[in-house]
């Protein structure tokens, strides 16, 4: 089994920054990638960005240039940092773990709320 703890979330100003982490621990096998997605009230869960193992990056058109996803591989933690952050950047953060072989996991889901 895999965990994910996620944390950095909180209350920020339009404009502000905010770094997210995600720390991944238990069985886990080979990682393929780890990834942030994000849910906003009455929407669909979608993608902020991706990292693989050799460290592609992928992100949402939207977040280009104001968000940068990093990771630790010695330490299975994956990083977010957003800044220039938006109202409609709110949402339930999460984190995603995907194997190489095997089952993907989610973390629980972190608030951000960006607000004056």
């Amino acid at each position: 089994q895999v965990q994910l703890v996620e944390s950095g979330g909180g209350l920020v100003q339009p404009g502000g920054s905010l770094r997210l982490s995600c720390t991944a621990s238990g069985t886990i096998f080979v990682i393929a990638a780890m990834g942030w997605y994000r849910q906003a009230p009455g929407k669909q869960l979608e993608l902020v960005a991706v990292i693989t193992s050799g460290g592609s990056t992928n992100y949402a058109d939207s977040m280009k240039g104001r968000f940068t996803i990093s990771r630790d591989n010695a330490k299975n933690t994956v990083y977010l940092q957003m800044n220039s952050l938006k109202p409609e950047d709110t949402a339930v953060y999460y984190c995603k773990l995907d194997q190489v072989i095997g089952a993907s996991y989610w973390g629980q889901g972190t608030q951000v709320t960006v607000s004056s």
